[in-house]
């Protein structure tokens, strides 16, 4: 007699705590500290970053500018290597849970700047400015440093209006690199600003990316490289999303104006000593994700083409494409498996989905996206889960959130789910399930990962 069918119950037991293990081991292994500890190092005063040597004794200061959620995981990292005998200035969104000696903190503010963001690149911009062509400046960049640093270019805009600004950036369902286009133009920091304001120093930039590979100028909008977004770019990002008439006066006034100023490009003089390393990415916590399914024993694909996408296409895309990975392996090997058990298979996605916001509730784009894929797999045996590696999901406390196909039937049916999508409000339903995503804030960000599990 043939086995029996596998029961599907049972099965989906199966996936989420794999799915989770698969997540917890991206986490750790994509540690800043790994990265650190494969990158830079320090022997007799001589510290090596990546392919660079900078000769410590040979500079009359060496001063270290730490922005971002990472930012305090980083300045350990790399005190750690040198030893105790840096200084600097330390910028983000969490309180320390020790501070180094000689360094400067502020407890700014994520996803809107506050008080201690401004008073932050004030002390930045003094400290860069006293430095001469013998100091080295060493630049320690993590994604959330847009909003954690920040001075208006323009005095006429205030910290209220700034915030607002931001709000209807970040809630316009644009992308991250034409956010921070429109951020850099408007700043004093960005966009190059602090590479100039550091000019003659020798500069370093270590980077821990949550921004695509191709476009690292956009991580925390780019403070110490050349910008290659223009004013005319901003212009076109304004109209497409219609933010001229939801910007407050001071800024919207700088558009009808035309009174934007240009970002320093690669000709500016701020960066004939200037040199950026990524050290950590999305990518490589995709590599340590498929690395921990593979040992799971999932056949892995890795799919990234909806970085960008609206959370609604996102859905859509992988959710078919998982279902037509596991087809294809029925197909191709039909004799392998039962109907109802395909051997296993994870589609892992890297990047970012958008979400544009329309009404107050609480949850972010990783449990938006995976509420929706919720709807969409109803019944079947699929598992997906979705999080942000820096262990915050927009105004929520949860990284992200897990479904599978009994979600819509444990949450109370399909108008339930439909209710909390259309109210932007998917934290409080994951957590009334269980199926949050909690990590607390892990110190590190790159970007979100997606698994898409089939058994």
């Amino acid at each position: 007699m043939p086995d029996p069918a596998p029961d599907p119950a049972l099965q989906f037991r199966r996936m989420r705590p794999a799915a989770r293990v698969i997540f917890t081991s991206a986490l750790q292994n994509a540690s800043i500290e790994s990265a650190f500890s494969r990158h830079i190092h320090c022997h007799r005063g001589v510290l090596r970053i990546c392919d660079d040597l900078y000769h410590l004794n040979s500079y009359s200061r060496t001063f270290v500018v730490s922005i971002g959620k990472a930012a305090h995981t980083m300045a350990a990292a790399l005190e750690a290597r040198t030893g105790p005998h840096l200084e600097g200035i330390v910028a983000s969104s969490v309180a320390p849970a020790a501070q180094l000696h000689g360094f400067r903190y502020f407890h700014a503010g994520h996803p809107t700047p506050n008080a201690e963001s401004i008073h932050a690149a004030h002390a930045i911009l003094k400290s860069l400015r006293s430095l001469d062509a013998s100091s080295l400046v060493i630049f320690l960049l993590s994604g959330g440093g847009s909003s954690l640093v920040e001075k208006p270019l323009d005095d006429e805009i205030s910290l209220p209006d700034l915030i607002s600004t931001y709000q209807k950036l970040v809630h316009s369902g644009a992308p991250i690199a034409e956010i921070n286009a429109i951020r850099k133009h408007l700043s004093a920091v960005k966009g190059g600003r602090l590479a100039q304001a550091a000019y003659p120093a020798q500069q370093v930039s270590i980077l821990v990316s949550d921004v695509p590979d191709a476009t690292p100028d956009a991580l925390a909008s780019g403070p110490t490289m050349p910008d290659s977004t223009t004013i005319h770019d901003c212009e076109s990002i304004v109209a497409k999303y219609g933010l001229l008439e939801q910007f407050p006066p001071s800024v919207a006034d700088l558009f009808r104006e035309r009174a934007l100023e240009e970002t320093p490009k690669s000709d500016d003089p701020a960066f004939v000593r200037a040199r950026w390393w990524t050290v950590l990415s999305n990518q490589i916590a995709l590599d340590e994700a498929a690395k921990a399914a593979a040992a799971a024993g999932f056949e892995v694909v890795i799919d990234n083409s909806c970085d960008d996408w609206d959370y609604e296409k996102a859905a859509a895309y992988l959710v078919n494409r998982l279902r037509d990975l596991r087809a294809r392996q029925r197909n191709e090997n039909p004799s392998a498996a039962l109907p109802d058990e395909p051997k296993p298979i994870c589609l892992l996605s890297g990047g970012e989905v958008t979400v544009t916001v329309r009404h107050g509730g609480t949850g972010g784009r990783n449990q938006q996206f995976a509420l929706a894929c919720a709807e969409k797999i109803a019944g079947d045996n699929l598992t997906i889960l979705s999080a942000g590696t820096d262990g915050i999901d927009g105004n929520s406390p949860a990284a992200g959130a897990l479904v599978d196909g009994t979600t819509v039937v444990r949450a109370g049916g399909l108008d339930a789910v439909r209710e909390a999508l259309s109210r932007f409000d998917a934290h409080p339903l994951f957590k009334r399930l269980g199926d949050d995503i909690v990590t607390g804030p892990t110190g590190n960000n790159l970007r979100d990962l997606r698994l898409l599990l089939a058994y």
